[in-house]
């Protein structure tokens, strides 16, 4: 494999574009340490020391995984990727909400185009919503839950200036994310959500063996392992429906004749419904901690349940929420009819079933039983972190997380596949031997 890495260097296209998005990457990491313009950087890393060791960050656990540390320390690249996750999740939605993007979505290249722009829109005015936010709780003291001031002034200009500072920065990481697409090696915005999430783990691992001990440590490291090595295996599998198409003449040519397979995937729907389970799960926390001061019972309830994260109810519904979204989103991005439809108009079957209603229902029977398996796989890989806390507590900093694990193996499988059809392509060995 490292012989395969020197191909790749070796070759000067591909070694430009492996030096650019390490270049790409450096600039982003370093957009995510610059403090935010009135941020008072000394009380923000008290406050962060001491919410580390409370309960108060398991809150904003979600939005602080993809901002790779940067929304609790209030940098320029606080916001990180989310706002363009959520607004890509969005816009899938309202594809089959909505006719007319999915008109624009059958028109091709052009449609995606126009449906793309539409998600940088989005995306800015979720950035202004979320900074906002967040600009306000820090103000209010209640982002990190001390009694340190954690901006320099508590004025409407400095208010300002950090919402738009912040709101610029999302903006910034689109635009860093579209050009590791263009001219470098992958997609963009999940390198970008890779480094995110990889950068939190040297400090967490080394968090775990002083709070721990290296007993601990080699525990959860060797769990860590393990883990991947079966996400991978997971990830990889998958169900292929063989299809044959047919014979047929078009003019003086003979076309079809040709055997493939249709393939679908155990893990259909990604990493998408642990987002939506976790984004839904964040709101009712979110209300809570903007009235802790007012003494209702809902706020306590709330606060009991549904904050730290290591109660059973909290799994429970967390558990069933991401079955409940893997179903949900594999039911909107893959049509058994438009696939069945598609074969039917190009001469496919699949043997030993009939064209149009039969293979859709046959497609439908096969979706929902592989669902199954992937849904319960996504809830227990999410449930690992949840369960180290009522274990170990360590929650806080533990790294191997069911997010961050889906995450880290499924952009470097992504990169690496590319990597290897590009190596192929000129003749060398690729990374798969």
């Amino acid at each position: 494999m490292l012989g395969a890495f020197a191909n790749a260097f070796r070759t000067p296209d591909l070694r430009r574009k492996l030096l650019f998005v390490l270049m790409i990457i450096v600039i982003f990491r370093a957009g995510s340490q610059i403090p935010a313009p009135g941020v008072n950087v000394a009380n923000v890393q008290d406050c962060i020391s001491l919410t580390k060791s409370g309960s108060g960050a398991g809150l904003y656990n979600m939005v602080n995984l993809f901002s790779g540390g940067a929304l609790l320390q209030l940098t320029v690249f606080a916001l990180g990727i989310m706002p363009y996750i959520t607004a890509s999740i969005i816009l899938q939605l309202l594809v089959v909400v909505i006719p007319r993007l999915e008109a624009l979505k059958e028109e091709g290249q052009s449609g995606q185009t126009k449906i793309t722009q539409y998600t940088r829109y989005l995306t800015l005015g979720l950035a202004l919503l979320q900074a906002t936010g967040i600009v306000a709780l820090a103000r209010s003291g209640n982002l990190l839950q001390c009694n340190q001031d954690l901006l320099y002034s508590n004025s409407t200009s400095t208010f300002l200036v950090m919402v738009v500072t912040m709101t610029a920065g999302t903006a910034v990481i689109m635009w860093l994310g579209e050009l590791i697409t263009e001219r470098g090696i992958g997609n963009g915005m999940s390198i970008l959500i890779f480094t995110q999430v990889v950068a939190t783990f040297p400090a967490t691992l080394w968090a775990v063996r002083q709070q721990h001990g290296w007993w601990t440590f080699s525990v959860v490291l060797a769990i860590g392992l393990a883990l991947v090595a079966a996400v991978i295996f997971i990830e990889q599998a998958q169900r292929r429906i063989p299809v044959q198409y047919a014979r047929r003449m078009v003019g003086r040519k003979m076309f079809g004749g040709s055997s493939t397979y249709i393939p679908l995937k155990v893990n259909q729907a990604g990493v998408i419904p642990v987002i939506f389970a976790s984004s839904l799960l964040y709101l009712p926390a979110m209300a809570a901690q903007f009235n802790r001061n007012s003494g209702a019972f809902w706020v306590d309830w709330i606060n009991t349940y549904f904050v730290r994260g290591d109660h059973p109810l909290y799994m429970a519904a967390f558990f069933l929420l991401i079955v409940f979204f893997t179903y949900f989103y594999v039911s909107i991005t893959f049509n058994p009819k438009e696939v069945a439809d598609n074969m039917k108009k190009y001469g496919g079957f699949i043997p030993g079933i009939r064209a149009g209603k039969p293979t859709e229902d046959y497609l439908s029977y096969v979706l929902s039983r592989i669902t199954l398996p992937g849904s319960l796989y996504l809830g227990l890989i999410a449930l690992i972190p949840l369960i180290a806390l009522a274990l170990i507590n360590a929650n806080n900093n533990f790294p191997f997380g069911g997010t961050s694990i889906l995450i880290m193996v499924g952009v470097a499988l992504d990169t690496v596949k590319q990597i290897e059809s590009q190596l192929q392509q000129r003749n060398y060995e690729g990374f798969l031997r």
